[in-house]
């Protein structure tokens, strides 16, 4: 025979698995607890009949205990599914606590009601759209705001270094303008007097020949002075002797 208030007494005074005390309140951990706190009415181990409402997959059952099941530690909780309509659902719990105790029955309308309330959240949240919640990488954070501020440095010197460039051309413009003057105007000169080389060049010499290398090189005064050189002209002269009479009659 199961004994409550010797249980409760036990449970009460010594010490209990799952019970938790704080400076207000004690709670109860256990999973068949109706409303959560440690007394006298609510406990499931101190109350030979007990019923509650628990939810499972989105899907609400009644359990309920009896004294007569208290031999069998497999079969010691009926469960009994509960509709979806809630007028039905109620009238389930009604029919199957008729002759209980109003609190229990009480406290399990409460707790269907509960379930219900937060299974229509559930639902409601699925259809709408959600943000989805990724989680922060600090290491990989403050590498990247490292390299982005040896990245700022590294312009700002690439820009200070443009600008002391761009000061040092604009300051150095009028001194190096009277020297790129006379490298143009050396250049003209050399180009003309190519051009003169090329005019007095014999006929008898291709122009291919006359060409000459681009000037400041070696081999432009070499080819200057081979061109300016007369060319070798080699003549060829034609002896015709005269035979005697009779070697001709002889031959006729």
């Amino acid at each position: 025979m199961q004994h409550d208030d010797v249980v409760w007494s036990i449970i009460n005074k010594s010490f209990c698995s799952y019970k938790v005390n704080t400076k207000t309140q004690r709670f109860c951990r256990n999973e068949y607890n109706l409303t959560g706190l440690c007394s006298r009415a609510s406990c499931p181990l101190a109350n030979s009949q007990y019923a509650t409402v628990r939810e499972e997959n989105g899907i609400i059952y009644l359990y309920m205990k009896t004294a007569e099941r208290a031999a069998f530690p497999k079969n010691t909780w009926e469960r009994i599914k509960l509709s979806r309509n809630f007028e039905k659902a109620i009238y389930q719990i009604n029919e199957n606590l008729l002759y209980w105790n109003g609190f229990i029955k009480s406290k399990c309308k409460q707790r269907f009601i509960k379930i219900t309330q937060y299974l229509i959240r559930m639902r409601k949240l699925k259809l709408r759209r959600q943000k989805l919640i990724v989680p922060l990488q600090r290491k990989i954070e403050r590498r990247e705001k490292r390299r982005e501020e040896k990245a700022l440095v590294a312009a700002r010197i690439e820009k200070g270094v443009e600008k002391s460039l761009l000061e040092r051309l604009k300051k150095g413009v009028d001194s190096n303008s009277g020297r790129r003057e006379e490298v143009d105007v050396d250049s003209s000169f050399e180009s003309s007097d190519n051009s003169d080389i090329e005019d007095s060049v014999l006929p008898g010499v291709s122009k291919k020949q006359a060409k000459s290398p681009k000037p400041g090189s070696s081999k432009f005064s070499r080819s200057s002075k081979k061109q300016l050189r007369k060319p070798h002209v080699e003549v060829e002269y034609e002896v015709e002797t005269e035979t005697p009479m009779k070697s001709r009659l002889s031959a006729s």
